[in-house]
């Protein structure tokens, strides 16, 4: 039975995710490894290196570990699954990609 008092329920806030939105990477190889920085939509940059690479990786294999991150990083914070397209590489020790949302993806709805 009620007795007039009020029940409150604990609301929940959404936490924003600690990272932005990847939408590209710039992949670099330098003498101490494979190095990344992933640009966000927000305008905000992750930079760091992939540690699981050999120095002495090929490139493809760099390429392949780096979009899985990227693929991952999206899924796990943003709930959203997205493709990665590499550039066509202007320097031999530097690639460049678009991240795009996967069509019906969370992120690639309107107001997501």
């Amino acid at each position: 039975m009620l007795d007039g008092s009020t029940v409150t329920r604990k609301r929940e806030q959404k936490m924003r995710p600690s990272c932005g939105m990847p939408q590209g990477i710039v992949l670099l190889s330098t003498p101490e490894g494979w190095c990344h920085s992933v640009l966000t939509v927000e305008d905000g940059m992750l930079c760091g290196r992939l540690a699981d690479v050999p120095i002495n990786a090929d490139p493809a294999e760099a390429r392949t570990a780096a979009a899985a991150m990227v693929v991952a990083l999206a899924h796990d914070f943003h709930e959203a699954d997205v493709e990665v397209t590499w550039d066509s590489p202007r320097e031999p020790w530097s690639w460049t990609d678009q991240v795009t949302p996967v069509a019906g993806s969370k992120s690639a709805q309107p107001n997501s």
